[in-house]
This record gives C-alpha cells, sequence and structure tokens, in this order.
C-alpha cells in the first residue's frame, strides 16, 4: 500500500535527493514522484526494492508448487521413477 504522505513532485526530488534518500533508507518506504500533479514513478531503496523481489520470487515459487499438488491430487503426471530414466537416457546416463 502507498503512504498517502509519501507522494511528492520530481522537482522537489531533484532539489533535495539526499534528504530523500536518506528518509527512503530509514523507512524502506517507497515514494511516488509526480510530474504535474500525477503519479509518474515510484522510487524506493535498493535494500527495499531487493526485498520486494525476494517476496515475488516466493510468492512464484509457492504458486508453482501449489500448481504441482494440485496436479497430483487430480492423478496427473507421471511417476518420479520413469520421468529420471527417460531423462537419463536422453542424456545418455544410466541410473541403475
Amino acid at each position: 500500500m502507498i503512504d498517502l504522505t509519501n507522494i511528492h513532485p520530481v522537482t522537489d526530488f531533484n532539489r533535495n535527493t539526499k534528504e530523500h534518500i536518506k528518509r527512503l533508507k530509514k523507512t524502506g518506504k517507497a515514494e511516488v514522484l509526480t510530474v504535474n500533479g500525477q503519479a509518474e514513478l515510484v522510487v524506493q531503496s535498493a535494500q527495499a526494492y531487493q526485498k520486494l523481489l525476494d517476496s515475488a520470487e516466493l510468492a512464484q515459487t509457492l504458486a508453482g508448487i501449489r500448481r504441482g499438488l494440485d496436479q497430483a491430487k487430480r492423478g496427473e503426471g507421471r511417476p518420479m521413477r520413469e520421468f529420471l530414466e527417460q531423462l537419463g537416457a536422453k542424456h545418455g546416463i544410466s541410473l541403475k
């Protein structure tokens, strides 16, 4: 959720960049920058951005696991041994 107190004109960001960076690092919250009163950019600290990327990656991983479990419940897929044997044969690797 965007904090409505963290909306600033891009001109203010340009004039007071150091203060904005200091606040971004301290709070970890993103700021919305406006041009002519319209939201144009969102800026945040590198650490906060990395945390966001990590959260998105975790969400994608969990969604993939959930899909796999749902497929298994429906009886879709094939036994792991069968898959590994086919994969090994494709790459000339014996699993025995």
